[in-house]
């Protein structure tokens, strides 16, 4: 069990409900980052009082640390910042829950120095699976999955048999606010309509990815690093209820679930605790109160982005990195009001029209993430 927390991207969803769960575990918080957002950090700071804090937003550190001047806590700034802070000697698990590709340097730097990683940041394993696995076997640390359908996953694969694992992932998608739509509809669809999930309360970004089918996408990629799974071995599966997270099945073709009601502090408790559970404040599952459970094969004609992204990790290299930088930009024009809902997906699926080369280091792969962001700026 996790006993001192680095928290990366604790302003937001994630990290909010981390801090949570470290209170009622009375996990120490030892360190802390977020990104440019200094009036809801300022009080988490105080709060919590570690031992030192980042912002990566240089202006936004500033800010803070004028704020804390009464204090002893040190502030730090930028991605260097952040990076050393997912490297504090006295942490023995870091969380890192930082939004986009801006998430891989951190995460390097915590396995670099020997520690756990709870890893909700998937852009990390879309664009740097490679490097990130290669480096967790060399450390022999544990990479422990956050999100809900990779935690799913990981849970059910603690009953797996002595002589082997899963022979195939299903990974569940609630279909997010647009399941059912046409892309005639999709057409006229504004960022308020996208960001209304049915079941889940998360940062606007990642809702937008559920709107689009980008995230289970996004997600596909992850498993097959997290879990070592061929792409054409994991499936995915509509399921509105959001009551079954995933699922594997195993060669007698026996199927294992994991269910719990939308709550992501049970992910979270789990990746912090591991292998240990307790008690946690995540309302108990009935299933007589949703009454039935539905599952559908998902529209990919609607929603092509989640075969885009098989298509990327099936290329391999940095195509996916390039997918998920082409998303990113996308995403934000969306948000910004530049261009239209099915643009997302045009522009996406248009990085894929070349070859992207290696992934064999860093600057290969934020390489990839430039060129393909620009891409996007230059065809929106």
């Amino acid at each position: 069990m996790t006993e001192n927390l680095v928290l990366l991207g604790a302003t937001g969803s994630i990290g909010t409900q981390a801090l949570d769960v470290a209170e009622k575990l009375h996990i120490r918080v030892s360190a802390m980052a977020a990104g440019s957002r200094v009036e809801p950090f300022e009080p988490l700071c105080r709060k919590f009082h570690p031992q030192a804090v980042a912002m990566m937003d240089e202006a936004a550190a500033k800010d803070l640390r004028v704020r804390l001047a009464d204090t002893d806590i040190r502030v730090l700034s930028g991605l260097s910042g952040v990076c050393e802070l997912a490297a504090t000697p006295e942490a023995d698990t870091v969380l890192n829950s930082v939004t986009g590709v801006a998430g891989l340097q951190p995460t390097l730097a915590a396995i670099e120095a020997g520690h756990d990683v709870a890893l909700a940041n998937k852009e990390t394993l879309v664009a740097g699976g490679e490097l990130v696995t290669k480096a967790v076997a060399e450390k022999g640390v544990k990479l422990l999955p956050v999100d809900s359908e990779h935690s799913a996953i990981f849970q059910c694969l603690q009953g797996k048999p002595a002589n082997g694992g899963a022979s195939r992932l299903i990974l569940t998608a609630s279909g997010g606010p647009f399941f059912g739509k046409t892309t005639a509809e999709l057409e006229t669809m504004k960022k308020e309509d996208a960001l209304k999930h049915p079941n889940w309360s998360m940062g606007a970004k990642i809702t937008i990815d559920s709107a689009t089918m980008m995230n289970k996408g996004l997600e596909l990629i992850e498993a097959r690093w997290l879990f070592d799974m061929p792409a054409d071995k994991i499936d995915i599966v509509v399921h509105r209820e959001s009551v079954v997270h995933s699922l594997i099945e195993f060669a007698d073709n026996s199927v294992l679930a994991q269910c719990g009601v939308p709550d992501m502090r049970i992910p979270i408790q789990y990746a912090l605790t591991y292998p240990d559970r307790f008690p946690s404040p995540v309302k108990q599952l009935s299933l007589t109160e949703f009454g039935k459970l539905t599952f559908f094969e998902p529209d990919y004609d609607t929603f092509p982005l989640m075969n885009v992204c098989r298509r990327a990790i099936t290329l391999g290299g940095a195509a996916p990195a390039a997918v998920n930088g082409a998303n990113e930009q996308a995403v934000a024009l969306f948000l910004q009001d530049k261009i239209g809902f099915c643009d997302i997906s045009r522009l996406v699926a248009a990085t894929l029209d070349r070859n992207w080369g290696s992934a064999d280091s860093v600057e290969a792969i934020l390489a990839a993430d430039r060129e393909a962001r620009q891409r996007v700026l230059e065809n929106a």
